[in-house]
This record gives C-alpha cells, structure tokens and sequence, in this order.
C-alpha cells in the first residue's frame, strides 16, 4: 500500500501544493506522504491504528524538534469524526501546507513550530467518508463508522462509571495515542453548525440544575471561555478529565458535505483561528516534578487550588502542563502520600516556569527540615521515656 502512495504522491509533485478539492481516502494519503517526503526536517507521519475496514488513521506531525524540546507543549487537531462532516478534513490538510510552507518564511510560525510540535489527523472516520454523499448538507449518511457507531459519543463522559456502547477501533486508537505526547491543546472539527463547545458536554445532575438546563461549567471554566472565545474571533470530556488536555469542539460549516467550489471560503474564513487557537498553547504554567535527588517523577497527581474537581498528572520525564489565565495560583503536587504545594502567578502573554522538588517526608507546603527536625525530636523523647520506664 505505501508503494501505491509513493507512486500517487509523486503525481502530485514535489512541492506538495494543494488543491480546493475533495480529496478522497487514496488521495489525502498520497498528500500527506507528499508533504513528509519534501519536508522530512520537520513532519513525522505516522500511523496510531486503523479503522473497521483496515483503512490507517495517519497523523502528520509538524514542528522542529531539534530545537526547544525541553517542556515543549504538543497540540492536536483531529477532524472528518462524522465521516460525511468534510470541511473540516479539507481545511486541515490546508493549514498542513500552511504550516509547511510558512517555516523558514514566517517569523511567527517559524518560532511556534520550534518551541511547538503539532499533530494533525485529517480524519478519524475514513471509513464513513466513503458513504457521504457529495452537495448533501443535512442527513446521516457516513456519519458513523463502519458499524454505524457515531464516534463523538462513543468516548467515556463525565459519568465515567457508566460504560459506553462497545467502544469502535477508532476510538480506542485515540485514547491510546493521548498518553504517548504531551498534549496541551486541542479541537475536534465538525460540520453542519457554526458554534465552539466545551467542558462540559453533559449537565451535572443536582437539585438546583436539572439535566438538559442550565449552565454547566467545568472547573477551568474561563480558560475554556477564553479558548472558544479565540477561535469564534463530546469527545472534549474524555480529553479534558483522563488527560488533562484543554480540547474544545469546533463547528466549521452549516453544510455537511458542501459542493467543492465552496471550499476555497470555509478556509479564508478558518485559517487565522486555527493559527491563533494553537498559538494559545504557550501560556498558564508548566514545569517539572522532581523528587529530593532531582530525578524526574511521572505519575505524580497535580491539583491548582480552587480547580481540583480535575486532577493532571506529571509524565514524559516528569513534565506537566496547565493552561490557565492571568492570575495567582496555587499548584498542588501529590505523590507517595506527600503533598507539595507552591504559588505562582501566570503573567499574560507568557508561561510560568514551576519545577517542584518533592521531599517524601513532608507535607502540606514542603518544609522538610522542621519534618526531619520533628522526627528527631520524637525520637529523642521516645529514648528518654524508655530509658525512665
């Protein structure tokens, strides 16, 4: 199969230029093999499984990573999870030729991409594209996979206790693959709505506010405000709460399936949002999590004060990553039975950097010489009352 694509991708040249076009399965892959064969210095492409029908779910990721790599952030936009959804797979493989084009060229691009890698997957649902049908804006056909499972909700949810319907191959690749990068920042694109949605997706069931009522907001509430707010100038849960990645749910184009003389307008129309919103990755706080000897911590569970209803963790050599909006704030690093906990404050238009050195045997604000000096005392005490009895 990847001879197949080599030989289309040549086609296609070797400056990797796109067209306004429905690219169908074959062709959006010969693209992306296009584009990593002339950008080889800054894209990855890679795979993080398949679909029902065998079809790869690829990745190309962009950024330099021989600059910048430590506490580098990563970022994701996934796109086509309602295979007859298509705009958002079109402008995806724009902003890819955006990016690779731009760097070397565009100072501002040029600086995100060395300090930032990004990954973009241009359809999660391959399999229900080859259903949609070409001018329809409304309806159901290739909206699922290929059991006719709608894949945005087949992600666990706020009510994690309760299971899903059988969970697809394409859903578990993607909960596989969040653990394996740092991600800070996301968005799922869809179609047929112009609206941002975020955490959480479902109501909380209480007294005053009945489900399906109301307002429901999650405990980064104003950063996810802000965040759609930067774009507007499902599966959102299951990244906010097991991963701890900021992802809103982006709705690109009234037309499901719109005629392909029209996408040339959904790109001019997305194109600086979808810049701007991964250029938010690279502010709140981030640091890493070591222990007395300086040795990194992945596991470590971290809590800001006032937010802990979702826990983050440390991991990939003791790293961690919050988003947060200008303020002070206390970060609270528990591990071991050991709680550590530091203020900072998050200065608009940067990121605070906050490594916290754990010392297993103190708590609360980490003061482990009046620990250690308790301890002797104690023991001394213990000594002397022996010694009498």
């Amino acid at each position: 199969m990847l001879v197949c694509l080599l030989l289309l991708a040549s086609l296609l040249g070797s400056d990797a230029t796109l067209s306004f076009d429905h690219h169908d399965n074959a062709a959006l892959e010969a693209y992306l093999v296009s584009v990593n064969q002339t950008y080889p210095d800054i894209t990855n492409l890679y795979q993080i499984g398949t679909t029902g029908n065998g079809k790869p779910l690829w990745v190309l990721a962009i950024g330099n990573s021989t600059e910048s790599t430590d506490l580098r952030p990563h970022v994701k936009y996934i796109g086509n999870m309602h295979g007859n959804e298509v705009v958002s797979r079109e402008i995806l493989l724009h902003l890819i030729e955006l990016f690779v084009t731009s760097y070397g060229q565009n100072a501002t691009l040029t600086r995100f991409l060395n300090t930032t890698t990004v990954h973009i997957m241009p359809t999660m649902n391959p399999d229900g594209y080859s259903n949609g049908i070409v001018g329809k804006c409304l309806g159901y056909d290739g909206r699922g996979n290929k059991n006719n499972v709608d894949l945005n909700r087949n992600f666990p949810d706020l009510i994690f206790d309760k299971s899903v319907k059988p969970v697809q191959i394409e859903t578990q690749a993607v909960m596989d693959w969040l653990p394996e990068h740092s991600f800070v920042l996301s968005a799922n694109l869809h179609g047929g709505a112009m609206v941002a949605n975020y955490p959480w997706d479902l109501y909380l069931e209480s007294s005053d506010t009945p489900p399906g009522s109301g307002i429901s907001p999650c405990p980064d509430d104003d950063t996810f405000r802000f965040l759609s707010l930067t774009y507007a100038r499902g599966m959102q849960d299951y990244n906010y709460i097991k991963e701890g990645i900021f992802e809103i749910t982006l709705e690109v184009a009234c037309c499901k399936f719109p005629q392909a003389d029209t996408l040339p307008g959904f790109w001019t129309a997305n194109k600086d949002a979808l810049v701007n919103y991964l250029l938010e990755a690279h502010k709140g706080v981030k640091g890493y999590i070591l222990d007395e000897n300086n040795n990194a911590i992945d596991g470590a569970e971290l809590t800001i004060s006032g937010r802990e209803g979702v826990p983050f963790m440390s991991k990939h050599g003791g790293q961690y990553f919050r988003l947060l909006m200008p303020g002070s704030y206390t970060l609270n690093v528990h591990y071991n039975n050991t709680t550590t906990s530091k203020a900072f404050k998050v200065i608009d238009g940067s990121v605070t950097r906050l490594d916290v050195q754990i010392n297993h045997g103190s708590t609360g604000s980490g003061n482990s010489l009046q620990a250690s000096v308790a301890a002797f005392l104690f023991a001394v005490f213990a000594s002397i009352s022996t010694l009498l009895d």
